[in-house]
């Protein structure tokens, strides 16, 4: 599997970035890839079937400059910016893979994750609901994926030092929780890892048994999906 620790300059840019390479890996431009990422910009990110007008108070993020943008995978709406770190996979689907199927998916990438951190979160690491990681039912991580003939996209994020204030002007409750949650507000459901970046990056490359890295980049497509797809609200506020 190759790395990319690859973080663009907007929002738009980094999102079309984990479309583009899913597509890359589609087209036989490269085999597994893990990608790392984290932009020091605050910015809401909708999942593709959410509703902005139920999901984010808009009204706040206009006011204070946020981006709202809509990313190609399913799940909860998420603030990422300063504090989070990103990490995306694209995985072979074939049937001779560990990831033929969602649920299969799901475990055969929660679980490697799980393990990689217990020993940096110095306390049991939780699979919970679909797709979250948690630690004494707080959740630190969420996930989401995209599945293609031959590869799939599963990217998420982790809760470092994340300002847990501002998810909560952000971010109204979500309508959709797992049932883990219980109703709790975003300061009550959430937690920090409270780990460096640099850390996680070397425990995720070293669980994906990373070697080399993917050379070309394709600037031009990522450049042009950003500015004719995320950069529009006809994409983010569709819903």
């Amino acid at each position: 599997m190759k790395l990319c620790d690859l973080t663009l300059g907007t929002p738009e840019e980094n999102l079309a970035c984990d479309e583009v390479l899913l597509d890359l890996c589609e087209a036989g431009g490269s085999d597994e890839l893990l990608r790392l990422w984290a932009l020091p910009q605050y910015f809401v990110v909708l999942g593709y079937a959410n509703k902005s007008s139920t999901e984010v108070n808009l009204a706040f993020c206009r006011q204070y400059g946020i981006p709202v943008l809509r990313r190609c995978t399913g799940g909860g709406t998420v603030l990422l910016g300063p504090g989070v770190l990103n990490y995306s996979l694209i995985l072979r689907t074939d049937d001779s893979r560990p990831c033929q199927s969602i649920p299969a998916t799901n475990k055969f990438i929660l679980e490697r994750h799980r393990d990689a951190l217990a020993a940096l979160a110095c306390a049991p690491v939780e699979w919970q609901g679909q797709t979250d990681l948690a630690i004494g039912g707080l959740k630190f991580a969420g996930n989401a994926q995209r599945r293609r003939r031959q590869f799939l996209l599963f990217h998420g994020s982790f809760l470092l030092h994340l300002d847990m204030g501002l998810v909560e002007k952000a971010l109204p409750l979500p309508s959709r929780q797992p049932d883990y949650r219980v109703n709790r507000s975003h300061a009550d459901f959430l937690i920090n890892l409270n780990v460096p970046p640099d850390t996680i990056k070397s425990a995720l490359a070293k669980a994906w048994d990373t070697a080399g890295v993917l050379d070309p980049i394709p600037w031009d497509k990522i450049t042009q999906l950003a500015r004719e797809k995320y950069a529009l609200d006809e994409w983010n506020l569709k819903f």
